[in-house]
């Protein structure tokens, strides 16, 4: 019969009691020595991190994802060696816009990262449920975000703040066209989509380089709803769907596809392969199945394991890399800074974030070094890693180790050294590159959004122009009209009919 475990204090010391504080007499006030007490205030004002900038609402499960197509030609990536191959994972899905009190019913792009455990670190897939974003320049990712929360004076959700962006940057149409069709609404977080939206790369042990786009496809059937079943859900409902599937049993599941371009082709191809605004025909780039992603397990602690964790699109695996694009470019700092701002410089050491393979550098201390420790990380202050049970002997590179610095002369003794066989090839540029401020203004913006909408059904047309004017009434007459021209540009039909439904809902 095992032992109840006794209630203690955060260093370990047993608590006789916890209902009732120290006092000068029965009606006397407290004491300066209820350190209990002050513990239990003193940590409960400190329970909550900043919450994420962007994707603040997040559901989270862990899963797996099964490799059903070799892809050694392509990478060295071992995760995506041997047919069956499988690798854990934890997904987290989001709305982008708004913070934690937000609702899950509202009109937002979703968020779709993955954190693949492999036995060579983790791979971080950091992208969305649309293939395309609103902006192609970095710069501008602080001014859309500001836009899309609530205005600073009303603390309200603004359209005209969010129109007037969008009819400044017509890079943005495609996007909007996608948030304002049908799609903008997912059922369920398991019937929609996944992309990693940039272009990202793998590469062989040959050196050779391909560019390739990530396609997480649902397999329980794409489903949308409009504004006014939306309306009619609870503004928890995604993350209690979630739940409530898994608990029952569920394994909802995503077919894993690739778009694979050569880097001759990148080189020729009429459209900027780089550019994160705009899609890769499937005519011309074909999807190729290449796994099976399965959510199979709900999150024990919401506040550990979804909150604390942290998702970065520098967190590549060797056999994947990046790309050119501009706005990926800056994510692979941004994210990451913002982690180490949020949860910390060693948020890596969390549980939910630590790496299944060993890790082993040279970086040292920081908030909470050691105390959610990694191999060649951790130890007490007797030495040895937290965990093993008993004290026992650091191993050079650890946390506590003796060496903190490269290079050394201490490799016989178990510190860490590079390993260049995993060096990405160079990654390949413009010819006659020079650095400078170089306009991408002149991209085609209307097109590809033009294509999605002409797909559309009668009823889409319908539905997407509805929600268009709804929202841009009130807006003033110069955004409306400048927004139209953009539609316009796109498909006449497209700007016409948000132009007669505006001018009856919002009359000048």
């Amino acid at each position: 019969m095992s032992q109840t475990p006794r209630y203690t204090t955060g260093n370990g010391a047993p608590v006789p009691h916890d209902d009732i504080s120290q006092t000068a007499g029965p009606n006397g006030s407290l004491t300066f020595d209820n350190w209990r007490l002050f513990e239990k205030l003193a940590h409960f004002n400190r329970e909550r991190i900043p919450e994420r900038v962007v994707h603040a609402r997040g559901v989270a499960a862990y899963g797996t994802f099964t490799l059903t197509r070799d892809l050694s030609d392509l990478t060295i990536a071992r995760f995506l060696q041997g047919v069956g191959k499988q690798t854990p994972l934890l997904a987290r899905f989001s709305t982008v816009a708004g913070g934690q009190d937000s609702g899950d019913n509202t009109r937002d792009v979703r968020g779709f990262s993955l954190k693949f455990y492999t036995e060579d670190g983790n791979w971080d897939m950091v992208g969305n449920n649309t293939p395309v974003f609103f902006i192609r320049e970095p710069s501008k990712f602080p001014d859309f975000i500001h836009t899309q929360k609530k205005d600073p004076r009303t603390n309200m959700v603004d359209w005209q703040n969010r129109w007037e962006f969008w009819a400044n940057h017509p890079q943005a149409l495609h996007q909007v066209t996608i948030l304002m069709s049908d799609r903008g609404i997912p059922k369920s977080l398991t019937t929609m989509n996944g992309y990693s939206s940039h272009t990202l790369s793998l590469w062989n042990d040959k050196g050779e380089r391909v560019w390739v786009k990530w396609h997480f496809k649902t397999d329980q059937g794409h489903e949308t709803l409009t504004d006014d079943q939306a309306a009619q859900v609870a503004p928890d409902f995604h993350q209690h769907d979630m739940f409530t599937r898994l608990e029952r049993g569920e394994r909802p599941s995503w077919t894993v596809n690739l778009q694979v371009m050569t880097e001759a082709q990148a080189r020729d191809y009429h459209i900027n392969p780089f550019d994160l605004t705009k899609v890769w025909p499937h005519g011309d780039f074909p999807l190729m199945e290449v796994g099976k992603m399965e959510l199979n397990r709900n999150p024990e602690n919401y506040f550990a394991e979804v909150e604390q964790s942290v998702f970065s699109p520098s967190n590549f695996v060797p056999g994947i890399g990046a790309s050119p694009d501009r706005v990926l470019q800056a994510r692979l700092w941004a994210y990451a800074d913002a982690h180490r701002y949020r949860v910390g410089a060693n948020a890596e050491q969390l549980p939910v974030n630590r790496p299944v393979c060993p890790v082993n550098h040279y970086q040292r201390d920081g908030v909470m070094a050691g105390m959610c420790p990694v191999t060649g990380h951790g130890g007490g202050p007797l030495g040895g890693q937290v965990g093993q049970g008993v004290p026992g002997e650091t191993k050079e590179g650890g946390q506590y180790s003796r060496t903190n610095f490269y290079p050394n002369e201490r490799a016989e003794q178990g510190a860490p050294v590079p390993d260049a066989t995993v060096a990405e090839p160079a990654m390949p540029l413009e010819q006659n590159a020079w650095m400078g401020y170089h306009d991408n203004s002149d991209e085609d913006n209307y097109s590809q959004a033009g294509n999605l909408y002409r797909l559309f059904d009668e009823g889409q047309k319908t539905r997407i122009t509805d929600v268009i004017a709804g929202t841009m009434v009130g807006v003033s007459h110069v955004v409306q009209d400048k927004m139209i021209a953009h539609f316009r540009q796109a498909d006449a039909d497209y700007g016409d009919r948000i132009a007669t439904k505006l001018a009856k809902l919002d009359p000048r």
